[in-house]
């Protein structure tokens, strides 16, 4: 597919023969002036260059850049000029412009410019990507804790990283099975490759067969190209495999052959494609269980668990929570720019004798609660969700303390009671997350 560039000029002859001419090489778009272009960029989203006139009625090719600047177009943008205006052409590329070029315009210098501002786009882009690579893999690698548990899954998995062996991790959501994941892989002998993921219990089957192993031009309604699948992206990498206990049973079977021979074919299609991937597995369900109720293949299961992780939940490692709230404590107060220095001692008592049935997931979101709604510099008991300060407003009151889950439950109910039902507002007044307190809802049977 060619690049593409967009045209700027008042002049129609100027622009319809720089569009003849680089239409070679480009797919060239046309505009009379700064508006049109905008237009025309809300129209055709895979525009790289724009090469704009310097002067221009309604719309300049300055005020042009500025525009697209702001938008956060990631478009190379080079100026035309004549030479009277060069020290404003020079005034645009300290605002952005990738270089100008000067009336009668010198077409092997034109196109060099373009071919140069397409490599640096390209070149930029590649170093976002690996700017941003490299933090994911710096914040994957940290498992915060130094409990027994958490020192025990390091160790296996700096014990498997370097084979290829199929993982199966297993914990309650919300425990960090993904964040193991990213682990194996940032630490294995394909971290250079990618790491791709795909929840099994997010799609339909149909779409799903389609995500995991692509499908062919015309291979369904719909289907007008061809498309790669989960696995050839992830070759020379991991594929992650999340709520693999939901995964169909018809998929199951191609999931099965694809570890015994490490090769498929791609929906409607006939040619046999082999990949190198790592495949690693994560669920919070009883595959064992799901077996004997002839739910899951038990070949499959087996095929899974070459290699087994079992994160365990928060409530059984409490001396873990004083390093991950002060973790997230920092992360959330860069995230939200406030100023938090630390939480009281009765903060971290609540924190402490909470049961955290939503894990890890659950203690992060009732931090970055905690730091939105914290008025000073430490953390007080005011400033937490309701459902954990709900226990000492019984005991203020002189009501016997009821255990963790009916606190929980009290306080969701009331908080639904608050909101009308609304349990979107219901969730914001908690501190959870919707999807949380659905789980939550289904967990003590309330309708």
């Amino acid at each position: 597919m060619k690049p593409s560039i967009l045209i700027v000029d008042d002049e129609k002859s100027v622009r319809d023969n720089l569009a003849k001419y680089l239409s070679v090489d480009y797919t060239a778009y046309t505009a009379a002036n700064g508006r049109e272009a905008l237009e025309k960029l809300k129209d055709n989203s895979d525009i790289e260059v724009i090469l704009s006139d310097m002067k221009m009625p309604e719309m300049d090719g300055i005020e042009l850049l500025e525009r697209v600047s702001a938008d956060n177009h990631d478009i190379v943008v080079i100026l035309i000029t004549g030479f009277s205006t060069i020290e404003s052409a020079v005034d645009a590329m300290r605002r952005g412009a990738y270089d100008y070029l000067t009336k009668p315009i010198d077409l092997n210098k034109l196109e060099i410019t373009i071919k140069n501002a397409i490599e640096n786009k390209k070149l930029r882009s590649e170093n976002i990507m690996l700017k941003q690579r490299i933090r994911e893999k710096i914040d994957a690698t940290t498992l915060v804790g130094e409990s027994r548990p958490i020192k025990e899954i390091l160790d296996l998995v700096e014990r498997v990283s370097s084979t290829k062996a199929t993982v199966l991790i297993q914990g309650e959501s919300g425990t960090g099975k993904e964040l193991v994941a990213n682990i194996l892989h940032y630490n294995s002998l394909v971290s250079d490759g990618p790491f791709i993921k795909v929840n099994c219990s997010a799609l339909a089957e149909g779409v799903l067969e389609s995500e995991l192993f692509g499908h062919e031009k015309g291979a369904f309604t719909g289907a007008l190209f061809m498309k790669k699948g989960r696995f050839e992206l992830a070759n020379g990498g991991t594929l992650l495999l999340d709520e693999i206990g939901d995964l169909p049973h018809s998929i199951q079977i191609k999931l099965l052959r694809f570890l015994q021979e490490s090769e498929f074919e791609r929906v409607g299609g006939t040619r046999t494609i082999k990949v190198d991937v790592r495949i690693v597995s994560a669920t919070n369900k009883d595959l064992e269980q799901l077996v004997k109720e002839e739910k899951f293949r038990d070949d499959l299961f087996y095929r899974l668990k070459v290699v087994t992780v079992e994160v365990p939940p928060l409530r059984e490692r409490t001396e873990d929570i004083p390093l991950i709230v002060e973790y997230h404590l920092k992360k959330f107060s860069e995230i939200h720019n406030k100023r938090i220095k630390g939480i009281s001692r009765d903060v971290m008592k609540l924190i402490k004798a909470y049961g955290w049935p939503g894990n890890i997931r659950e203690l992060m979101n009732c931090i970055e609660s905690a730091v939105v709604m914290s008025r000073g510099d430490i953390i007080e008991v005011e400033s937490l969700p309701p459902f954990l300060t709900m226990g000492q407003k019984d005991q203020a009151a002189g009501k016997s303390p009821s255990n963790l889950f009916d606190i929980e439950k009290k306080a969701i109910l009331d908080a639904l009671n608050k909101s009308r039902g609304n349990k979107a507002e219901a969730a914001r007044g908690l501190g959870i997350g919707l999807r949380t307190l659905y789980r939550k809802l289904n967990q003590y049977g309330v309708n």
